[in-house]
């Protein structure tokens, strides 16, 4: 792995290296909050932020520009790239905001458009964002692996929607599903799953989101915020979780905990070589298809990596700038070469 993209709300942290670390640090004063590596030419990375837009690197990472015309709110909120190929071969890139808007580009940011009929859900009446009830917004974007124009959508707080041609048509939530996702992903050797870590608990479908199962057994905190599956193994599943918001993002206030499953077996904590829940921001994760076994975390501690799969961690010593993750991690994304 040539580098790991590290999201705080005071900058975006880039590691590079094997043996010997460096960091790079940008769009700092910007609130970053959301990251994502294009599949299929990862020198082409997207950043938004909570009060400029979308920005957009085309070097891995090593410079930014402002992209988005067409995005009609200053704060981006998620974004994703679709593993479809275009003509140029880059992937769709889709960017969610607050007020709660999908936006689509097929030309690797430079023009968007407002995939307006997300809005029109029955359910859009009753989204809502607790702290803030008088808005809501789009909190993760994750477009299928698999399937190309299938993509999720999850809204803070009310829904976990669904388009299947990329944004020309929308499904609504369904009976049983999460009601507040906060990470979603699907895997490369699963076709149809779905895994949700909800404020709600844990959610897995097999079919793309028509139906839902919430297996919870050994799970005992169940506002959850991260998840990732093995590369390698999608019945091998992590998350992170706590008791609810107020243990979950603030570092005076945490405890969150890691619990891994496999296949049908009970939640188990996986917290070997990570710090002691209390104190402990709910944790963020990212995988690559080319590491099977290999997932990242990241929280108010730093930055750790597992060679099993989740069973152990092993923190690695970087050199961050201040203030570092002491603030935590806002989102997580593996940079390949």
């Amino acid at each position: 792995m040539a580098g790991v993209v590290v999201v705080t709300g005071a900058a975006l942290l880039i590691a590079r290296g094997v043996s010997t670390w460096t960091i790079d640090e940008h769009l700092g004063g910007r609130l970053p909050e959301c990251v994502a590596v294009d599949p299929r030419r990862p020198t082409q990375v997207y950043c938004g932020t909570a009060r400029a837009g979308l920005f957009r690197s085309r070097d891995s990472g090593r410079n930014w520009e402002p992209v988005g015309p067409g995005i009609d709110h200053p704060m981006v909120t998620a974004v994703d790239v679709g593993h479809a190929e275009q003509a140029d071969g880059f992937g769709i890139v889709y960017a969610g905001t607050e007020p709660s808007a999908v936006f689509r580009s097929d030309t690797a940011g430079d023009s968007w458009v407002d995939l307006a009929g997300l809005r029109a859900l029955p359910s859009a009446d009753t989204w809502s964002f607790p702290p803030r009830p008088d808005t809501h917004h789009v909190r993760w974007l994750e477009a299928d692996v698999r399937v190309a124009d299938r993509v999720f959508v999850a809204i803070e707080a009310g829904a976990l929607v669904r388009t299947f041609d990329g944004g020309r048509t929308w499904r609504d939530r369904v009976r049983g599903g999460p009601y507040d996702t906060h990470t979603a992903v699907t895997h490369p050797l699963a076709p149809g799953r779905i895994y949700s870590a909800a404020g709600d608990g844990y959610f897995e479908s097999t079919d793309a989101g028509d139906s839902w199962r919430s297996p919870e057994d050994g799970l005992k905190h169940l506002y959850l915020v991260g998840v990732a599956a093995d590369p390698a193994d999608p019945d091998t599943v992590i998350v992170s979780a706590t008791d609810g918001p107020g243990s979950a993002y603030w570092p005076r206030r945490a405890e969150a905990y890691v619990y891994r499953k496999t296949g049908l077996k009970r939640w188990e904590l996986a917290m070997s070589g990570l710090a002691e829940a209390k104190g402990t921001t709910a944790g963020r994760f990212a995988t690559h298809a080319g590491e099977p076994g290999v997932i990242y975390a990241a929280n108010n501690h730093g930055l750790f990596r597992s060679d099993d799969a989740g069973r152990s961690w092993k923190a690695l010593d970087l050199p961050w700038p201040e203030p570092g993750l002491e603030d935590g991690v806002e989102a997580l994304a593996c940079l390949p070469e």
